[in-house]
């Protein structure tokens, strides 16, 4: 291994646990944020640089992280979005012969600081009994009275708005200018992905910040919008939720994705709600109830939509759900040119069972 001596790390739980660790290279420091965990086997490029992990601490299942190096056509979004790394064993060396370069050189370009050598299977099992909460990842091992101080500072994830903090700036374009359709996207922390997928349908993608307003992304005429995935809790997006509500009373083509889906939601007054320890791997199990099939999915959150809300709502239909507790995976507005899922049908990381909904999305786009 390149590092042959490497600094002493631990994670400290807000309920006071303490893991133990090693610092990844060199690198010194210390990280906050929530603490959570993705099952995935591959993808940790994708997910890193994914917006909807912004102020996260991730604990990676997989016992090997870096071996196969990174690549730019694997990144979700311009830079590594997470707070920090938690790893059992980390890579330095990596095999794939398309890679540019090796993870722990990646970390340290965005100055992520990663602790490896770490029980990652009596972390993750800490964190689905107690549920994800806030946490410090550090190599100041001899100052955890200092670090509980700072760690009670850091604001909990109910209540926090993150997608100002991952949304672009200004509008951009997307594709192709003379495809056959005009989409105009809310960006709440869009994955590059989605885009891909839209854009590849024949469509020319307007991305608007997460605050633009109905008649900004309206003066753009396109055929239909998407609210996409991001970080944070969706309450708090107000300005999300208002264009939402003016596409809705429109009632205009709209594809809603993981906090997309929650904010069309809310439009309708349905509450969220946080949840124990989120869903976040590429094997999760759904069901779509209006074909009856199954499909193994990509997913990525830490807040839900109420189920028993829902269920009442005159106006809504639940499409998907998820198998293994039930919650709500999928949503169709009746009579509204509206449906909106859970999880992630671009994968990057995961399965492509979904991509269907892309399509379906195109055939709305078509009625309208």
């Amino acid at each position: 291994m390149k590092y042959q001596k490497r600094q002493k790390a631990i994670i400290l739980l807000a309920d006071g646990t303490i893991f133990h660790g090693k610092a990844v290279g060199n690198k010194q420091g210390t990280a906050f944020g929530e603490v959570c965990f993705n099952t995935g086997m591959t993808g940790y490029q994708e997910i890193l640089t994914d917006p909807s992990y912004y102020g996260q601490l991730m604990v990676a299942t997989n016992a090997h992280i870096g071996n196969y190096g990174v690549n730019p056509d694997e990144m979700e979004s311009d830079s590594i979005k997470i707070a920090g790394l938690i790893v059992k064993n980390f890579s330095y060396e990596y095999s794939r012969d398309d890679s540019d370069g090796s993870l722990q050189e990646f970390l340290d370009k965005y100055n992520i600081l990663a602790i490896s050598d770490v029980d990652t299977r009596a972390l993750v099992t800490y964190i689905r009994d107690h549920g994800a909460m806030n946490a410090v990842i550090s190599t100041d091992v001899d100052q955890v009275e200092e670090l509980k101080k700072q760690l009670a500072q850091v604001p909990k994830m109910e209540g926090l708005e993150l997608a100002s903090q991952v949304s672009t700036k200004e509008p951009y374009y997307f594709g192709n200018e003379n495809a056959t359709y005009k989409v105009a996207a809310l960006d709440l922390g869009i994955k590059r992905n989605i885009l891909r997928n839209i854009a590849s349908r024949d469509v020319y993608v307007k991305v608007f910040p997460y605050n633009a307003t109905f008649e900004e992304l309206e003066a753009f005429k396109p055929d239909g919008y998407f609210l996409s995935n991001g970080p944070g809790d969706p309450e708090p997006l107000m300005d999300a939720q208002a264009v939402a509500k003016a596409i809705l009373k429109r009632n205009l083509p709209l594809f809603g994705i993981c906090l997309g889906h929650q904010i069309i939601a809310l439009a309708h007054g349905v509450s969220t709600y946080k949840m124990h320890n989120g869903h976040r791997g590429i094997n999760h199990p759904v069901k779509n109830l209006i074909t009856g099939k199954g499909e193994i999915t990509s997913q990525n959150h830490g807040f839900a939509i109420n189920r028993e809300e829902t269920e009442a709502h005159p106006d809504l239909e639940i499409s998907h759900v998820h198998l293994n507790d039930n919650t709500v995976a999928g949503l169709v507005v009746k009579d509204k040119n509206c449906f909106s899922v859970q999880y992630h049908p671009e994968a990057s990381p995961g399965p492509h069972d979904a991509s269907y909904l892309f399509d379906q999305f195109i055939e709305n786009l078509k009625k309208s």
